[in-house]
């Protein structure tokens, strides 16, 4: 018997595992995933009601101030519309706090932040203890923890300084994932605390505080924020970085701190 004619067709040759110009190297078995542009890489598990933040790359914060604050100066809980670049808003953020310390301690009063979607369906809850901000302190610094239901997210914490303001981002773990530095002086008119990788080799985004007039600043305190960090950050640091923005607005630009 004679054999079977050779096939018509070439084998199919194995994809070349060489590298793409350009491209990201990939993981070998083993290989711990390093993070790309100094931020960590997203993770895939959102919390419920957090969704949204997946496809933002920018927030914008605009503080709500009470007529009766606005004419007498007594000090409200403090509350805040989130919206997206196009103005349509993503969050509510609602203050928790006594009256008793928002009359004796000011700014540094303990309380927290409810977090609400348009539907008041609450999405996150943001806890700041009581803690002081001497320079000559080290111990108990200011802090800020963002929780998901009873699931911490991550903090913000100020970091020891006597100039410049500085803080450190970090995760569930308490690793540091990101650092923020503030400028060396806040009367200017566009006020930006730089967010950056870890090792601060790399720029990751900006809170930037936007000067609102005279009127505006002496008689109110209306203040308006903008956030952009990278549209792969992990959604949970973007929760995170919203604390930061609120914990900033209360230590830098809050005229009722008590000395």
């Amino acid at each position: 018997m004679q054999p079977p004619p050779p096939p018509m067709y070439s084998p199919v040759q194995p994809i070349s595992q060489a590298p793409v110009p350009g491209a990201f190297p990939m993981p070998q078995p083993g290989m711990p995933m390093m993070p790309q542009g100094g931020w960590s890489l997203p993770n895939t598990i959102c919390p419920p009601g957090l969704e949204y933040l997946m496809a933002l790359d920018h927030l914008f914060v605009r503080q709500e101030v009470p007529v009766l604050e606005a004419f007498t100066g007594f000090v409200t809980e403090r509350k805040y519309n989130v919206v997206n670049i196009r103005g349509e808003p993503v969050f509510y953020v609602a203050e928790e706090s006594g009256i008793c310390a928002r009359l004796c301690l000011g700014s540094y009063r303990s309380c927290e932040f409810r977090v609400m979607t348009g539907d008041t369906r609450e999405v996150l809850r943001m806890v700041r203890p009581l803690r002081c901000d001497a320079c000559c302190c080290c111990c108990c610094l200011q802090e800020l923890e963002v929780y998901s239901g009873d699931q911490l997210l991550g903090s913000i914490t100020k970091d020891w300084s006597c100039w410049r303001p500085s803080f450190s981002v970090r995760n569930a773990a308490g690793d540091t994932v990101l650092t923020i530095k503030g400028p060396w002086f806040k009367f200017c008119v566009e006020v930006a605390f730089k967010v950056r990788s870890a090792d601060g080799e790399h720029k990751v985004g900006v809170i930037r505080k936007k000067w609102g007039g005279f009127a505006k600043e002496i008689f109110t305190e209306a203040d308006n924020f903008g956030i952009s960090f990278p549209l792969d950050l992990d959604v949970k640091i973007k929760a995170v970085l919203l604390g930061a923005c609120l914990l900033i607005d209360f230590l830098y630009f809050d005229n009722t701190v008590h000395d």
